[in-house]
């Protein structure tokens, strides 16, 4: 809450207390037959008059806090609480006697005891004085409980997106190095040709991770034509026993996934399903809608260790998976006959 919002709210509560309060006094002297708009104008003026001393609370409040108690700042609020109630008392008595809101029944100044008016109108200055005091604080600690809770969540989604760059960091070397390992058997067996493609491959994939860095989920499209890079580089090492296929809804292009969250898998297909089985596979790639989720595929001829044994890739996508939605996505890795299909359920969203 901004000073004006505070002191707009602060003179409305003291109008309505003026209102309220002539209205008591009117109706306990219904009977009495004063003029009415005399009587409660007489009571705002009274009350509408402390939204000065509420701004002066606000001030002593944030010089002298009595959170913990000092001696000096309960002196300073004290002394200032008894001031505020003698000055207001006296205003109070003045505008008695010059408006006169009881009409006949009003007291002369010769029959005012001012020192009893003193006394008795202390406590309550002192009452009001600690009402407004308290609401004070509490605006206060409000206030600084949601900026803390602001820089604990700015300071989490901080941690989250550190943790998530450091997996992906992780993906990036260990991809960068098979990759490089497969371009120099390429050019120790003189297929020149097919290993300046996998280089300017390599380049497409490393451009697109460098222009979203940072980003931690990017639309189904983008990274569908990168996993077809990646598997056509692939495919340039392999052309006679690799195949694959990608298939996807173009009305999924703008799904939002986790950025290279294909990719391990299917360096894992393609390392454990055609690399070390030394006969032709297939690498199948589909996305697809149900409901309100999107569901990832990779499937590839070959079977599985029991138990698995997941190595960087693998464990890298559930870590991910698990910062970025926590229970509400599923990862999971299977055998069925002789394909190995592994399985991504993510909630369906469409902001990147």
């Amino acid at each position: 809450m901004t000073a004006r919002q505070f002191l707009l709210v602060a003179a409305a509560f003291w109008l309505l207390f003026g209102l309220v309060a002539g209205i008591q006094v009117w109706i306990s002297m219904i009977s009495h037959g004063h003029h009415i708009p005399l009587l409660l104008g007489y009571h705002v003026a009274i009350w509408l008059v402390w939204l000065a001393p509420t701004a002066l609370v606000v001030l002593l409040a944030r010089r002298f806090p009595v959170v913990p108690p000092r001696p000096l700042g309960v002196a300073v609020h004290l002394l200032a609480a008894t001031t505020i109630g003698l000055l207001h008392t006296l205003y109070a008595l003045g505008l008695l006697l010059w408006l006169r809101p009881y009409d006949q029944m009003t007291a002369s100044a010769s029959e005012v005891q001012i020192g009893q008016v003193l006394l008795a109108q202390i406590p309550l200055a002192w009452i009001l004085y600690l009402l407004v005091l308290g609401a004070v604080l509490a605006l206060e600690y409000s206030q600084r409980y949601r900026e803390h809770a602001i820089e604990a969540a700015d300071l989490r989604r901080s941690l989250t997106d550190a943790r998530l760059h450091a997996l992906e960091l992780q993906i990036q070397p260990h991809f960068l190095f098979n990759t490089l390992n497969a371009i120099s058997g390429l050019v120790r067996v003189s297929r020149k040709d097919e290993a300046i493609g996998m280089i300017v491959g390599l380049a497409d994939l490393l451009r697109y991770s460098l222009d979203h860095a940072g980003r931690q989920r990017v639309a189904l499209g983008e990274e569908v034509e990168m996993l077809t890079r990646y598997l056509e580089i692939q495919q340039t090492r392999f052309p006679d026993r690799m195949s694959f296929t990608v298939t996807m809804d173009e009305t999924l292009r703008q799904v939002a996934v986790p950025i290279l969250i294909l990719q391990p898998l299917a360096e894992n297909a393609v390392r454990h399903g055609i690399d070390r089985t030394g006969s032709a596979s297939r690498v199948e790639v589909r996305a697809q809608r149900t409901d309100d989720r999107l569901e990832l595929q990779v499937r590839n001829s070959g079977s599985i260790a029991t138990p698995v044994v997941e190595r960087i890739g693998l464990k890298n996508t559930r870590e991910r998976l698990r910062t970025l939605y926590g229970n509400d996505a599923r990862f999971s890795l299977t055998a069925s006959g002789d394909h190995v299909l592994a399985l991504l359920d993510l909630p369906f969203d469409l902001q990147p």
